[in-house]
């Protein structure tokens, strides 16, 4: 039998990568596969948007292999070239790397590479994590533009940091900054993460960078992807391997932590810390059994888990449980853990076993 697994939706996928071109038509799409595209295969998400105009990761490693596994599209390396040696393989791939401190600029005015590369030039317009200030961009320019292992002109890139907070003065405080740094040279540009995309118009540009809502879940802690009309792509699933009969009083699993207030039944599920299920989930962390929503009651351990089922339930082992996605958002679950949907996603292990849902297709 197998347990745990995760169900990847290519169907939902193609929805949520239509729902990001409706809300900007006239922007080139760079879809975000950072972190195996959020933990949900970065390499089959990428074959599936063969409609993106190109791709973007954190790090030359994840890049590489896209390239090696026959992505041809443009792929943006967010974090830049973290030394000289990485600059030639970007070269040789025709990656295009982001410039967000002095010593990247000096590594690429320095560099003897195989052909030029296209870069691109972050400005820090409030964020203050990356990039380089709006006073300086002008200087950046200058040297790149002058530099013949830059192709093109330099585009430009920031980053929103409060734009899923829709009452925030920050974000036009950010476009702002980001129009008059940029307004007087001609590279393309691009500022809008998901959230820029779904909620500020604005700041579309030329180019914009979705991420998490190609996956159906919401930049909004407090919102849902069905909300802002998206579908799951990632639902994680397991099986109830045991059900129990409990009395009132007794506790259950390491520490004790939960007390049974009734004679109940517990329902034990084959998912745990070790296939990425958060062990910091509380009692009363909601999944789903049979469609019905029931609470995790004990803590997480490394296999398993444990849900009260209630003194009536009809359950079986070998039953279907949902831990988030269709039928229970992954925004939902992570309110009660106090973290947010992203972690959840990136950190399911390989244990847990990918399946491939999409038309005429199920593996």
């Amino acid at each position: 039998m197998l347990t745990a697994r995760a169900e990847i939706d290519l169907n939902a996928l193609q929805h949520n990568f239509a729902k990001m071109k409706q809300c900007c038509p006239k922007s080139k799409i760079i879809a975000v596969v950072k972190g195996n595209a959020y933990g949900h295969d970065a390499i089959l998400v990428a074959k599936t948007l063969s409609g993106a105009d190109a791709f973007a990761v954190a790090r030359i490693e994840e890049a590489v292999a896209l390239r090696q596994a026959g992505i041809t599209r443009p792929i943006v390396l967010l974090e830049g070239c973290f030394c000289a040696e990485d600059l030639v393989i970007a070269a040789q791939y025709q990656f295009q790397p982001v410039i967000h401190h002095a010593g990247q600029l000096a590594d690429i005015l320095a560099a003897t590479l195989p052909q030029p590369v296209r870069v691109w030039l972050k400005v820090d317009t409030g964020m203050h994590r990356l990039g380089v200030f709006p006073e300086q961009v002008a200087h950046y320019v200058a040297q790149l533009s002058h530099c013949a292992n830059v192709s093109g002109d330099v585009g430009f890139v920031s980053h929103f940091y409060r734009a899923d907070e829709l009452s925030a003065p920050t974000t036009h405080e950010q476009l702002a900054c980001f129009i008059q740094a940029t307004a007087p040279h001609p590279g393309e540009k691009s500022l809008s993460n998901s959230a820029g995309v779904l909620y500020w118009s604005d700041a579309h540009f030329d180019w914009v960078r979705p991420g998490i809502a190609l996956y159906g879940i919401s930049p909004r802690g407090d919102s849902s992807g069905i909300a802002e009309g998206l579908q799951p792509v990632m639902t994680l699933k397991s099986t109830l391997i045991s059900v129990r009969e409990h009395k009132a009083g007794e506790s259950i699993g390491y520490g004790g932590n939960w007390i049974a207030d009734r004679d109940t039944r517990i329902g034990v599920i084959a998912m745990g810390y070790g296939d990425g299920y958060p062990r910091t989930a509380p009692n009363g962390t909601p999944v789903l059994v049979n469609g019905r929503k029931v609470a995790l009651a004990g803590r997480v351990s490394m296999d398993m888990m444990t849900v009260d089922l209630g003194p009536e339930s009809q359950d079986q082992a070998g039953d279907e449980v949902i831990l988030w996605g269709k039928g229970l958002p992954a925004e939902e679950v992570a309110r009660h853990i106090g973290t947010i949907a992203y972690e959840l996603v990136i950190k399911i292990t390989n244990r847990v076993r990918r399946q491939i849902i999409s038309a005429g297709h199920n593996e």
